[in-house]
Formats: C-alpha cells, sequence, structure tokens
C-alpha cells in the first residue's frame, strides 16, 4: 500500500467518467471491489506505516464515494475542480420568483397535515430535481460552469426541500 495521491481527483480514485452523470450502480461496484482491496482489516499484520496509508486510502475511498454518488455533491465538486466553489450560504443571485417558490414550498410542507400532501409536495420536488440535473448535465458537458453553478444552487435548495418533505413525512406517520 501506498500513500494517498492527493492530486487525484474522486472520479480518477474510482475509475470513473468525469461526467455528472454517471453509472452509480458501476460506482458502487466500483467501490465496493477498491474498499474490499484496501479496508484496514487486510493490512493487520503489516507494518504500521503500511497500515496507516491503507487507512488513509480507505478514507479517501470513503470521500470520494460519498462526494460522487449523489448528483449535487457531484456536482459541486466538478465545480470545485474548475475552480468555482459554491460557498455556504450563497443566495441565487437573489432571483425573487425563485425565492417565492421556495418559500411557499417550505410553507406548503410545514403546513402539510396529511401523508399524502407531503408526498404530492415531494413528487413534485423530485420533478424539479430531475429537470435540474438534466439541465446541470448540459451546461457542464457545453464548460458553462457559471450557468452549472446557478443550477446547483437552485438544486441545493429544493434539496433542502426535498430533505424537510422526508422530515415531515416522518412526523405524520
Amino acid at each position: 500500500v501506498q500513500p494517498t495521491d492527493e492530486s487525484a481527483s474522486h472520479f480518477q480514485i474510482l475509475d470513473c467518467d468525469h461526467s455528472f452523470t454517471l453509472d452509480t450502480q458501476k460506482l458502487q461496484k466500483m467501490y465496493l471491489k477498491l474498499q474490499r482491496s484496501l479496508h484496514p482489516d487486510n493490512f493487520s499484520q503489516k507494518t504500521e506505516e503500511e497500515q496507516g496509508f491503507s487507512e488513509q486510502q480507505s478514507a479517501l475511498l470513503n470521500r470520494a464515494y460519498r462526494t460522487l454518488l449523489k448528483p449535487l455533491s457531484r456536482g459541486l465538486y466538478m465545480l470545485e475542480l474548475e475552480g468555482m466553489p459554491i460557498e455556504e450560504g450563497t443566495i441565487s443571485g437573489g432571483d425573487p420568483s425563485l425565492l417565492m417558490e421556495l418559500m411557499e414550498l417550505n410553507e406548503a410542507v410545514e403546513e402539510a397535515d396529511t401523508a399524502e400532501a407531503a408526498d404530492r409536495i415531494g413528487q413534485d420536488t423530485k420533478v424539479k430535481l430531475m429537470e435540474l440535473t438534466a439541465q446541470i448535465d448540459a451546461a457542464l458537458r457545453k464548460g458553462e460552469y457559471k450557468a452549472a453553478k446557478a443550477l446547483l444552487i437552485q438544486m441545493k435548495y429544493f434539496a433542502n426541500v426535498e430533505e424537510k418533505v422526508k422530515e415531515r413525512l416522518s412526523k405524520l406517520m
């Protein structure tokens, strides 16, 4: 086992295409294969240095997998690689119609008094997230990173709504 290569991207670590639309099943298979070979338990009889390298490699592999698994974190990571990270708390350029839509969605989630009502909001949010995913993919493929950044900020907000729907559903059931 060698020291970690800090210059390797998560895509390189998991030997997958540098693309927003990944085959997540293929990604998972590669992750499991690498995790089996790098797991620290496999190196318990090796030197302390090799055990340390194994732990570092395993931790890096876990971080790469978690990042690439979901579209939002994958897109944010891709922007980061292009030198365009999205800082925490970024507001989407103050688009009033988007902010109004999000405010109304959040209120609707809070006011949902049945699982069916919350689920409907959740389904609508999933559709919006799928649309954003397609738009982000197109922007990244064209190298339109500013557009992708604006869309990822929107995705971040809608993913937040999706989480609130899940929380609401757990309270209603």
